[in-house]
């Protein structure tokens, strides 16, 4: 199942990875992209629409916290 990540730093300011057709889509603030993201989840903080199950082994195998630090640290 894919899966699209986007880091939001601004309203109608995005960075996106994944196609646009994903079956989930995980969402979360710049500002808490520093947070581990099974933490952030766990606040609330990151946010996912689709099954929660594909989220949940993202955060597992540490491909969510890969594609979030590579969408932060954008220039």
């Amino acid at each position: 199942m894919s899966v699209q990540y986007r880091v939001v730093f601004g309203k109608n300011d995005e960075a996106v990875e994944g196609p646009d057709d994903a079956a989930v889509v995980v969402t979360v603030a710049a500002a808490d992209a520093a947070l581990a993201p099974t933490t952030a989840f766990m606040l609330g903080k990151l946010k996912n629409t689709g099954p929660t199950g594909p989220v949940l082994a993202a955060l597992r195998d540490g491909s969510a916290a890969a594609a979030i630090s590579r969408l932060a640290s954008r220039p």
